[in-house]
């Protein structure tokens, strides 16, 4: 029981190990199990395999990523050292900025200080007082000289009238006499009302050209040096007394020449 026979195959001259039937069966058993098992081997293989590149895959990408967080943080920390540096030159350049701001303000105050003395003793010494509409004011550090608009210019407008050159000459000569060396500004004022003008479409328009045209016959005729003297409009932006009356309007209506502290610079 058990064993095989041999048998002999007619016209191969081999013998043939031929099992009885019940170890035909084992064997078929034995082999479907080892196909079944390398099946399940070469699927677990795959499997493996499979999860293996997924895991290449993934350490790929995490790699990736990490190189970019690792770009990012470098960028970071450089971005971090630049914005330090600008702090600390700006806290320099603030620093230097204080001293200087500080160095000004006390020697403008100190200057100013002494110039308002000046200013104020030789505003004792002007003569303009005597001049009919005209107002003299120590406005803080700077001297004033008020002339009446409506006696210097044709209405609405920057051309003088009979006898304005005359009067801006007294001014002038006066001011020159006890101010020499100090910065002169002539400014213009007017009231509020709008003006009806192409050629000055505004108050802005009108003052400067009425300052304009009190410098060019203050300069031309070399009753003021051109260094000395700079120009301005104000417009309606400066009113000494309220718009609300006629009187008011005609007040702001105005011409100053103003006496500053500053001096011109020696040669």
């Amino acid at each position: 029981m058990g064993i095989g026979l041999l048998t002999l195959l007619s016209g191969c001259g081999r013998l043939v190990y031929v099992p009885n039937g019940q170890a035909a069966g084992n064997a078929q058993q034995q082999m479907q199990l080892v196909a079944q098992q390398s099946q399940e081997y070469q699927s677990r293989a795959r499997s493996l395999d499979q999860d293996n590149q997924e895991l290449e895959t993934l350490l790929a990408q995490s790699r990736q990523q990490i190189q970019l967080l690792n770009q990012e943080v470098n960028a970071t920390r450089e971005q971090l050292r630049t914005t330090t540096d600008q702090l600390l030159a700006m806290r320099e350049d603030h620093t230097q900025l204080q001293t200087k701001t500080s160095t000004l303000v006390a020697s403008a105050q100190q200057r100013a200080g002494a110039e308002i003395r000046a200013n104020n003793s030789l505003l004792k010494n002007l003569t303009l007082d005597g001049i009919p509409g005209v107002n003299v004011r120590q406005d803080g550090d700077v001297v004033r000289v008020e002339v009446p608009s409506d006696q210097l210019f044709m209405p609405g407008s920057p051309y003088l009238k009979n006898g304005a050159t005359q009067l801006l000459h007294g001014v002038a000569t006066d001011l020159r006499r006890n101010f020499p060396s100090h910065i002169i500004g002539i400014e213009g004022h007017t009231d509020d009302s709008a003006t009806h003008s192409q050629q000055y479409p505004s108050n802005h328009h009108l003052s400067a050209a009425q300052a304009l045209a009190a410098y060019k016959t203050l300069v031309e005729q070399n009753i003021l040096p051109a260094q000395q003297v700079f120009v301005i409009g104000h417009g309606a932006n400066h009113p000494v007394v309220s718009n609300a009356t006629a009187a008011g309007k005609g007040r702001n209506r105005r011409l100053e020449l103003v006496v500053y502290p500053e001096r011109l610079a020696s040669r």
